[in-house]
């Protein structure tokens, strides 16, 4: 049985665990959505945010982007290489819908793992 949970190791928290994966990173970008990853040397994927208030103003709108991200890390982590994920959001995703953020973070979430891989 797998475990779909999210706990503590499965996210970056700290400022050194950011600099690191910003220092040399590898980037996928849409219009909507950055992610910024990096490989760490542990055995599982972590993930963190770095949303701004001057892209998504309203804390009810960055809350609902980290919601569906949280559950889409956490559903598809066992698939997912030892790589660190900074998610990243643009002013413009405040009018997407829950399914179509989804889709996005999907497709950016393959386009990362076949440049990791290559």
């Amino acid at each position: 049985m797998v475990k779909l949970t999210f706990p503590r190791e499965l996210r970056l928290l700290t400022p050194f665990d950011f600099s690191y994966v910003f220092q040399e990173s590898i980037r996928a970008g849409s219009p909507f959505l950055t992610l910024v990853t990096r490989k760490n040397n542990l055995e599982h994927p972590r993930l963190g945010f770095a949303i701004a208030k001057k892209q998504v103003k309203r804390a009810h709108e960055r809350n609902r982007i980290k919601r569906l991200t949280k559950e889409y890390f956490r559903h598809h982590q066992h698939q997912l290489p030892n790589i660190d994920f900074i998610l990243m959001a643009k002013q413009p995703i405040i009018n997407l819908d829950n399914q179509h953020i989804i889709e996005t973070l999907d497709k950016l979430c393959q386009r990362i793992v076949t440049k990791q891989m290559v």
